[in-house]
């Protein structure tokens, strides 16, 4: 009979449950979308912390930083030999340490020692600076130059001095053109790489290190700087006169890479002479909830250092990317919250509304013999039906709209802040490679996405259940004070 009735009454009365189910889908259909482009843009916020930290990293532990010595010099500077009056070609590499700041190899053992550790991993950033330089007409003076990325110089003619002003290459009697360009370097521990920088690469072409290689003259170079210098494997280059050949091709998995060439750690180490030095160590622990606590150990027990989680370098991350995290978690939650509230109040008074339609109808049935309970069971079945149809709408309109920010993927940028601490932040390792490059490798540019979980279902359905038990309540309160005599003061 329940199933009977149910089914007329709701053929009946299609216009109005179709608006009750609609409103109901309508608030669902927001809760979907609002958490699906949340859950998106935590996963954004997970691919730049993870192409700063790397994978499975859950702190870094770097130097205090400490502030600069009065004269100290403000960038790197190169020494040209004098020359004769014919054309003359020259190069020059500076390799300084990431921010000047380094930490004792024996560190990384003895942070691993601490509890709720569970390992980890040194790793060197080197900035280095080449400066090509070309002589010509006349003799080049012995002089020092500080450049930045990818700068110009030409001397005028007939013994002038450079245009860069102060600290450039001074020239007599003839012309100098130098390039300055800056890269990255890290130096990696090739015996656990599954920590630290090159760990949020895959390998794309060639092999990566072996750990019998802990100080071959051997390179990992990232895909996009093997495209800017045109290297491929069996490639070499050379730094400082070091040369070095090129065994494999980088590619990032989560993001773009901040470092361009990868050593093993002790070719890192020689080159920066810093023997027995690293800015970095990458620190796993056993237990993510436990990292507030590890942090504080490490703090205690280790002086002189910084420690900083994905939660601090979270902290730092702005541009748009944050901004739509903060609408989506603040403006987006409470504008879900109120549409919910508005579509349950909405199917409530609806329900109500219909219920006072129908006086004749319910109050004929109490004469009859139906009791106010089975009167108020087949009110709330017909909201039920109502909200699990809304449900059902709301889904569907939910998914549509995740599907369609996922298919348009609108590109967020991420702006990636300084903690204070001497590595790893600032653009990630190697972020400091020079004022042209630190811009670039302080921006990443990330694609939105929008995945509905099975829990973000559940819980639609879960709203559906209630916006019907809602709208039931009210109609079925309603519709159980009615009484038989209210039936015949309706007939008129």
């Amino acid at each position: 009979m329940f199933g009977i009735y149910l089914k007329r009454e709701l053929g009946r009365r299609k216009k109005a449950a179709l608006v009750i189910a609609m409103g109901l889908a309508l608030g669902i259909a927001l809760v979907i979308t609002v958490n699906s482009v949340s859950a998106g843009m935590n996963q954004a916020q997970d691919k730049v912390l993870k192409s700063l930290y790397g994978l499975g990293t859950d702190m870094t532990v770097t130097k205090a930083q400490s502030a600069p010595k009065a004269g100290s010099s403000q960038g790197p500077s190169f020494k040209f030999g004098a020359t004769s009056s014919s054309s003359s070609s020259q190069s020059s590499d500076r390799v300084n340490t990431q921010g000047g700041q380094a930490l004792a190899s024996s560190l990384v053992t003895k942070v691993a020692g601490q509890k709720g550790v569970s390992s980890a991993v040194g790793a060197l950033t080197l900035n280095v600076t080449k400066v090509d330089g070309s002589f010509t007409q006349g003799k080049a003076k012995s002089s020092t130059t500080s450049g930045s990325s990818g700068s110009s110089q030409q001397g005028g003619p007939g013994g002038g001095t450079g245009s860069g002003g102060s600290g450039q290459p001074q020239v007599q009697g003839g012309g100098a053109n130098f390039n300055v360009n800056s890269y990255s370097v890290a130096g990696i521990d090739v015996t656990n790489q599954a920590l630290g920088p090159l760990s949020t690469s895959k390998i794309s072409t060639g092999k990566t290190f072996t750990a019998t290689q802990t100080d071959a003259k051997v390179a990992v170079v990232s895909a996009s700087y093997a495209k800017s210098k045109k290297y491929k494997v069996g490639s070499t280059f050379k730094i400082s006169g070091t040369k070095f050949t090129v065994i494999g091709i980088a590619t990032p998995t989560s993001s773009e890479s901040t470092i361009d060439v990868y050593l093993p750690l002790k070719q890192a180490q020689t080159l920066g002479d810093a023997k027995n030095k690293v800015t970095t160590i990458y620190v796993k622990a056993t237990d993510s909830k436990q990292i507030s606590a590890v942090k504080s150990t490490i703090q205690k027990n280790i002086s002189g250092t910084t420690v900083t989680t994905s939660a601090d370098l979270a902290s730092t991350v702005s541009g748009s990317l944050s901004t739509a995290s903060n609408l989506a978690s603040s403006v987006g939650k409470w504008l879900s919250i109120a549409v919910l509230v508005a579509a349950f109040l909405v199917a409530a008074l609806l329900t109500s509304s219909a219920v006072s339609r129908r006086v004749r109808e319910f109050g004929t049935l109490k004469a009859l013999g139906w009791p106010s309970r089975k009167v108020t069971r087949q009110v709330v079945g017909e909201s039920m039906v109502n909200g699990l149809i809304g449900g059902a709408l709301g889904i569907a309109l939910g998914l549509a709209a995740a599907y369609a920010v996922t298919a348009i993927s609108p590109k967020l940028t991420a702006q990636l802040g300084s903690t204070g601490g001497g590595g790893g932040m600032g653009g990630g390792p190697g972020g400091q490679g020079g004022p042209g490059r630190q811009t670039a490798s302080n921006t990443l540019e990330i694609a939105l996405n929008a995945p509905v979980s099975l829990t973000t279902i559940a819980l639609a359905v879960g709203l559906a259940v209630t916006g019907g038990l809602i709208a039931g309540a009210m109609g079925g309160w309603r519709a159980s004070r009615m009484r038989p005599a209210d039936a015949l003061r309706s007939v008129s």
